[in-house]
Order: structure tokens, then C-alpha cells, then sequence
């Protein structure tokens, strides 16, 4: 089996690179040979004839893997779409087989592979294949983030119910305060209902990073997230 995590989000906005990384740094920490993967990116920005992913970017600096930019980022969109989306304006098709081989390469090359995913799970890929699929096809446990904000429970909730629905093993969630903090009552008490609603641990509420600094990021990977749920799952 392989081992590491897939990495997916409530909606669009909320920090899945950050905690993504943060993950990476923890892990990392902790003497594991930790590599990253972000198999498809939208809203990259084209120099010349490339597309630079900054989130495939940022997740490679953060695993400081001397490994190909091709092989984190297969796929690459100029149009910030879903990806089905964006291949079907191009006329083309996103290739799931790449996809999987180049994550095996990664699994069989180090101890453990952590993948952001592309969006919420029900984010489609192709016409009849959508991140829910990729994740199962990898067979990674879920990690599930999620705002720290207003409105959080019932994205989370949906989002655990589908992934346990469809086989997937959630090892937790972990909210993310992508904006200042606004001392809501909300905020204060997600973390405690959100764990007493479903049946998979919060691992943790990562906070506000105002500059998105390695280091700030593993330092508050640190203090914030309970490594020892993760680790169970390596």
C-alpha cells in the first residue's frame, strides 16, 4: 500500500498548499524521506512556452527534492478551471495512466509521497472521473482541510461523508485560518463541534501565516498538528 497522504479541501481558498507543505516540513522533521506531488495545476503562469505551477513550485521547495518539475506537475493549465474544463477548451484530454505512473515512480523513489489535490473531491477531471476517483486510485488516506471559519461545518461534514461513502480512509482534518482570524464565535468553537459530528479526528487548527516563510510553516506545523495521528498512517 502506498504510503503517504492525498491532500484535499473543502472548496477553493482555503490553504490546501500551505497545509500541504506544512505537512511535508512536519513529516520531514521527523526523519522521513517525504516527496510531493501536485498532479494537476490551473492558473499557472506561462513564461515563453512553459507553465510554471507555483503551488507544484512551492511544494517542491518545501520537500527539497531534487526531483523534475515533470514528474510533481504533470499536468498544467494557463486557465484558472476545473481541469476537465480547462482540457476540454483545448480540445484535448487529461491522461490518468501518466498521471499514475508518474506517482509510482515517486512511491517507489521515497518514504512516503504527500499530493495536493486539485480543488474539493467532486472537482472533475474528465467527464466520468473526478479527484474522488484519483484518491482512491492512489489509495493514500484523505487528509481534509478546511476553513476555521463560518459556514466550515456543513462543507467538512459533506466532504467526510463522501469520502468514507466512496471507501476512502480519512486519517483527519485540519482547519486552516487562510485569513486573519476575526475572534468569531465560530471560529472559537468549529474545531470542538466539528469533532464531536464526524467520526475522524481533527488533527489540528493551523494559524494565519501572514508571510509564507518554510520555516513560519514548519514551525506552526509543529506546534499545531497532532503528528502522532498522521503518523499512524504511514
Amino acid at each position: 500500500m502506498a504510503k503517504g497522504f492525498f491532500i484535499t479541501a473543502t472548496d477553493t481558498g482555503v490553504g490546501k498548499t500551505v497545509v500541504s507543505a506544512a505537512i511535508i516540513r512536519a513529516l520531514r522533521h521527523q526523519g522521513l524521506n517525504v516527496c510531493c506531488m501536485k498532479p494537476i495545476e490551473s492558473g499557472c503562469l506561462r513564461e515563453g512556452d512553459t507553465l510554471i505551477p507555483a503551488d507544484g513550485n512551492f511544494l517542491k521547495e518545501a520537500s527539497g527534492v531534487d526531483e523534475p518539475l515533470e514528474n510533481i506537475t504533470p499536468v498544467r493549465f494557463e486557465e484558472p478551471l476545473a481541469p476537465w474544463v480547462a482540457a476540454d477548451r483545448m480540445a484535448s484530454h487529461i491522461d490518468i495512466r501518466m498521471i499514475h505512473e508518474k506517482f509510482r515512480g515517486l512511491e517507489d523513489r521515497y518514504g512516503a509521497v504527500v499530493v495536493e489535490g486539485i480543488g474539493g473531491l467532486m472537482v472533475p477531471i474528465g467527464r466520468d472521473y473526478f479527484v474522488a476517483d484519483l484518491a482512491v486510485d492512489m489509495a493514500l488516506p484523505l487528509v481534509i482541510v478546511a476553513s476555521a471559519q463560518l459556514g466550515t461545518i456543513n462543507h467538512t461534514l459533506l466532504t467526510v461523508e463522501h469520502s468514507l461513502r466512496n471507501g476512502l480512509t480519512v486519517a483527519g482534518i485540519i482547519l486552516n485560518h487562510s485569513a486573519k482570524p476575526q475572534g468569531t464565535v465560530a471560529e472559537e468553537t468549529n474545531p470542538d463541534a466539528i469533532a464531536h459530528l464526524t467520526p475522524v479526528p481533527v488533527i489540528g487548527v493551523m494559524p494565519f501565516i501572514e508571510k509564507l516563510m518554510l520555516a513560519e510553516i514548519e514551525r506552526a506545523a509543529l506546534a499545531n498538528l497532532d503528528m502522532e495521528i498522521l503518523r499512524k498512517h504511514l
